[in-house]
């Protein structure tokens, strides 16, 4: 699929900003007042931001709230719920630890599920698409969380859950990254069955459908070079855990800190491009695109 910013934005930022609240909800790292502000300020700015960047991918943004109504059978509208049920919770949560230097552990403990349950809806949408065999797995949500969790955790400053999570994340990327490239040969969608002509033999485009482009073409046909990727993927990884993962062997230091943040987050938002320029769409069979 085209690899649009605004998305790539939204679930790199957002799933950081959530994985924060989820640790700061369970009362890590252990402060109030104004340094406890700053943490909450930061997962906010990261939630929130990254959930506005993905209204700029909406044909009518106008109509967003209507989304809210179809909790029943999207999981769009899933992860509205989720989001602003998590949101109010930290919110009630952060004016305790905060202002009254009172840490309300029921209020936090829902806040961090909610905030776990906004990443894990967010995963579904992307999850649940057959159309899409490199999403259409298990390993879609785990990656997701895992990415998450890891950086709520260098944001929290919480290296003891930190490097065994980026560990986790960093084994379920190359898990993802293995199955997700047999994945649409595996779902055995061809243009033989994508036409029903199959049966007869095997089937293969005579000219391509039309000499222009199209909106198929634009958001769901996107080819990226074997080569081009794997250096991509090389720099995602590294740059998302093992140069974190090395920064966390060092004794601790701010700077260092500050630096595994910004590797992580670079490394995240790189694995997400790929994420979306991947992903082969089942149209580009009839486009001749697969």
């Amino acid at each position: 699929m085209h690899p649009a910013p605004s998305v790539i934005v939204f679930t790199t930022l957002s799933g950081l900003g959530f994985g924060l609240l989820f640790f700061l909800g369970l009362g890590l790292p252990d402060v109030t007042g104004w340094v406890a502000f700053t943490f909450f300020a930061i997962a906010y700015a990261l939630a929130v931001g990254g959930l506005m960047a993905s209204t700029f991918h909406l044909g009518h943004p106008e109509r967003a709230m209507k989304a809210f109504t179809q909790w029943r059978s999207s999981w769009l509208s899933r992860e509205g719920w989720c989001a602003v049920i998590a949101l109010v919770l930290m919110g009630l949560y952060a004016l305790g630890v905060v202002f009254l230097g009172q840490r309300w552990g029921l209020l936090g403990l829902l806040g961090s599920v909610f905030s776990a349950l906004t990443v894990f809806t967010t995963s579904m949408i992307y999850t649940q698409l057959r159309t899409i065999p490199r999403w259409n797995m298990k390993l879609t949500p785990a990656m997701f969380l895992s990415f998450s969790l890891a950086g709520g955790a260098l944001l929290a400053g919480q290296v003891g859950f930190a490097f065994p999570l980026l560990l986790i994340a960093a084994l379920v990327q190359l898990g993802y990254w293995q199955m997700g490239d047999r994945a649409l040969a595996a779902s055995g969608t061809d243009l033989g069955t994508a036409t029903g002509l199959g049966a007869r033999g095997r089937v293969r485009a005579f000219e391509p459908p039309h000499t222009g482009t199209n909106y198929l073409l634009r958001e769901f046909v996107h080819v990226v070079g074997r080569k081009h990727s794997d250096r991509l993927r090389i720099i995602a990884f590294g740059l998302a855990f093992v140069l974190p993962a090395l920064l966390l062997l060092l004794p601790f230091n701010h700077l260092f800190a500050l630096m595994a943040v910004l590797s992580h987050l670079a490394g995240v938002a790189t694995s997400r491009w790929l994420f979306f320029a991947q992903a082969e769409h089942v149209v580009g069979l009839y486009y001749g695109k697969r």
